[in-house]
């Protein structure tokens, strides 16, 4: 949390206690509102868009690890849409952080810490914080933690315009970032087993309407299953069939595709799935990026993860007998893939 702390002391001079008590407030709870209508809360959002200058600052400033503000001024600069930003804080809004309360103590108790060390620097003292806060929780429901408006002296100041995203969304932000000054774009996801692909393939089908591959559609079937076929790197997937069934389609935005899925349970073909017409397409998928496929993507995103919640994301996902498998087999394969590659060295990392 310091390093966070430092971050917003550096972009903000003006913060005073009860805008820490805001950015503590919107680290534990992210972006949960209750949000009923919905026209109203577009109306003010696009009011407020309309009338925000573009300027140069961050596009986002992280706050707690999955919290973020993004600030409209710079979303206008980048011309992205607005409508991108609404959706994404629509989505986050219904995302419940765990021990938000929990979390919002320990902020705070950061905080506290951070400004009895550092008081001499900032423009308020240890106790105007102290106090500042007490007065709060004595306002406060039942002494539950309960969201604030910004200070006058900051408002006054800084002007801030944001919106709060939290959960898996904080990870596109990145992403539509780099779609910036585009009108369509087919986006490669790869990455790690459990580092939340998918997550982040769905999220941008529900902000930008963005059509999905699937590359767990391309199991390598038992016939192609040789030794020498999975010692290659990236050998561990059906690239032949991706090229036949997926790259000579995936350009052509105004028009449908399908193709077969390969169903790695019953081990045979099972269905079609069909890809509709879309200017942005994602196919996501450890092995998305295999050289075999040139480069057909205009974005290429490294999805990452540390070893400890990788693995406990499979075992939750899978059980404790394939996860010893994931462990000993699969992801030495996808990590020789991405090291004989460079693929995460090539890619915008989230």
């Amino acid at each position: 949390m310091t390093d966070f702390i430092r971050h917003q002391l550096a972009l903000h001079s003006s913060i005073m206690p009860q805008d820490i008590i805001k950015m503590c407030f919107q680290a534990a709870y992210g972006a949960e509102h209750l949000l009923t209508d919905m026209e109203k809360v577009k109306g003010y959002f696009m009011s407020e868009y309309e009338s925000c200058k573009a300027t140069d600052e961050p596009i986002m400033e992280l706050i707690a690890p999955e919290v973020c503000r993004v600030n409209i001024a710079a979303w206008k600069k980048l011309s992205l849409p607005p409508g991108w930003l609404f959706h994404l804080f629509v989505q986050s809004a219904s995302v419940r952080l765990p021990d938000s309360e929990k979390h919002f103590f320990e902020y705070m108790n950061t905080w506290s810490a951070f400004v009895r060390k550092n008081g001499q620097a900032l423009a308020f003292s240890y106790e105007e914080f102290q106090a500042t806060f007490q007065d709060y929780l004595a306002n406060c429901k039942d002494g539950r933690p309960q969201a604030v408006h910004h200070s006058q002296h900051y408002r006054d100041n800084e002007k801030p315009a944001y919106r709060v995203i939290s959960g898996p969304f904080v990870r596109l932000v990145p992403i539509l970032t780099e779609l910036a000054g585009m009108d369509g774009s087919i986006i490669a996801i790869d990455g790690h087993a459990a580092s939340g692909k998918s997550t982040l393939a769905k999220g941008l089908k529900s902000v930008i309407g963005a059509e999905i591959v699937h590359m767990d559609d391309f199991f390598l079937p038992s016939e192609l299953r040789t030794a020498e076929r999975l010692n290659e790197p990236g050998g561990n997937i059906h690239y032949e069939r991706f090229t036949q069934e997926v790259l000579p389609y995936l350009a052509d935005k105004d028009e449908a595709f399908e193709y077969r899925i390969f169903n790695c349970n019953i081990m045979d073909y099972d269905g079609v799935r069909k890809v509709e017409p879309s200017p942005w397409r994602v196919v996501e998928g450890t092995y998305s990026q295999h050289p075999t496929f040139d480069e057909y993507m205009n974005i290429r995103v490294f999805s990452n993860i540390d070893t400890k919640t990788q693995m406990e994301r499979i075992v939750a996902r899978n059980g404790e007998r394939l996860a010893e498998m994931f462990a000993t087999k699969w992801i030495p394969m996808e990590q020789k893939y991405f090291e004989t590659y460079n693929i995460a060295e090539k890619s915008l990392t989230v």
